[in-house]
């Protein structure tokens, strides 16, 4: 029995049926199939394969690379140079970089180049070349290894057409935000006799639609309505908000301008809008100004609804802010509490609202990384008394200073009451 199993022949192979022997007509054709001779590996390999003299004349060329380019052998041995068979570009890219790096370094790597074939039709290829020594170190040929650089090329194009595409896309979405952004904020504010006004509006990112609005429209004879607010989140959605509040703010003051009437209004019907799984609520302040020819200047009746509280510069250099205390957040609740305050505004006086962008922008000289409404003060303080137009322009000028710091949409309103006689400080 053990002469007859697993006896072993010449050659050391096994003649049995064990599970992890190969069958001695198998493996004779896998030998045979690794019988490659070194010419037919050359002439036959995946790449193309040259050999040149080092003036640049052909001297080898591989079956695989003659038949990339339509070539007979004879066409080009003896006969052409390296260069000629590249495309204008690629034969003055190899003058003046390729060859000269190739003789400095001995070597050279991953180069793309064209070739031309002999039908006139362009092959993509990626270059290495080495440069074959003798045994006393003086160059003897060159000898070049070519890929086919085809789909890599399809590759490289269709992901460039997709970032055009996407480039234009973008560009597409900037020009439909920023025509979006305008047609949620009035293009010109209105002029009001006796009063003085001025706006600005940062954008933080022209990506994506803000949720900052303001509007000063006339309501009755000698009385204006004025808002300011500032949706939650961004984008399409918080743009829809903000077009639903700034109308419904304008349709409500006319039918009853008392600002605590108009808030709660605007609170009702983003509550019912948008009381389901995505709720949506923002901030508002919303102001009543009467003229008050009896003292001079206006008499101006705030509600808020969780906005920031106005900024009042005083003609007398001083500075304070406008308290609404206690004002909660307008679509959150069914029944929100509205703030209200009166102040007068007397000559020389400016009334600034805006949104929260601004004091809370990053900057590196506020201790807790904010600009804060504190800081705001103080810049209040310093501009005091000052024109709508000053102070707007005080606040533009400090938002730039701020760079990419301003992480949200800011927008600003001012109001001022000018002196008699045009004395103004600018």
């Amino acid at each position: 029995m053990c002469e007859t199993d697993g006896v072993a022949d010449g050659g050391g192979h096994g003649r049995g049926t064990g599970g992890d022997q190969v069958p001695e007509d198998e493996e004779a054709r896998f030998s045979a199939l690794l019988e490659d001779s070194a010419e037919d590996l050359y002439e036959h390999a995946p790449c193309g394969y040259l050999s040149t003299l080092l003036d640049g004349r052909i001297a080898k060329i591989n079956t695989t690379l003659l038949d990339w380019l339509g070539y007979a052998r004879d066409d080009l041995v003896g006969r052409k140079s390296f260069s000629d068979l590249l495309t204008v570009g690629g034969r003055l890219y190899h003058e003046t970089h390729f060859a000269p790096l190739l003789r400095m370094q001995g070597e050279i790597s991953g180069i793309a180049l064209e070739l031309k074939a002999a039908d006139g039709t362009r092959l993509p290829v990626m270059v290495t070349s080495t440069v074959k020594k003798g045994g006393d170190g003086q160059p003897l040929l060159i000898r070049t290894t070519l890929f086919d650089a085809r789909d890599r090329r399809a590759y490289e194009t269709e992901l460039l057409r997709a970032r055009q595409e996407a480039d234009r896309e973008r560009d597409r979405l900037k020009l439909l935000n920023a025509t979006l952004q305008k047609t949620l904020l009035p293009p010109v504010l209105v002029d009001v006799p006796g009063l003085d006004v001025a706006a600005y509006y940062h954008i933080a990112s022209v990506d994506e639609v803000g949720g900052d609005f303001y509007d000063l429209f006339p309501l009755a004879a000698g009385t204006w309505g004025l808002f300011m607010g500032d949706v939650c989140g961004k984008g399409a959605a918080a743009a829809a908000v903000t077009s639903l509040a700034r109308y419904t703010l304008r349709a409500a003051a006319v039918y009853d301008p008392d600002p605590a009437a108009v808030l709660a209004n605007l609170n009702r019907v983003l509550n019912h809008e948008y009381n389901g799984t995505d709720p949506r609520f923002c901030t508002v302040v919303f102001g009543l100004l009467t003229a008050d020819p009896r003292r001079g200047g206006f008499h101006v009746t705030l509600a808020s609804g969780g906005h920031p509280p106005a900024l009042l510069l005083r003609h007398d250099g001083t500075a304070d802010y406008v308290p609404t205390p206690g004002g909660q957040l307008i679509g959150v609740l069914p029944d929100a509490h509205i703030a209200t305050t009166n102040v007068h505004l007397a000559p020389g006086d400016t009334l600034l609202l805006h949104t929260d962008g601004l004091t809370e922008a990053h900057t590196a000289t506020s201790p807790d990384g904010r600009y804060s409404d504190e800081a705001l003060l103080d810049l209040g303080r310093d501009l005091a008394p000052s024109t709508a137009s000053a102070t707007v322009t005080a606040i533009r000028e400090l938002l730039d200073t701020f760079g990419t710091g301003v992480d949200d949409d800011t927008a600003v309103l001012a109001v001022h009451v000018p002196r008699k006689g045009g004395e103004e400080r600018q």
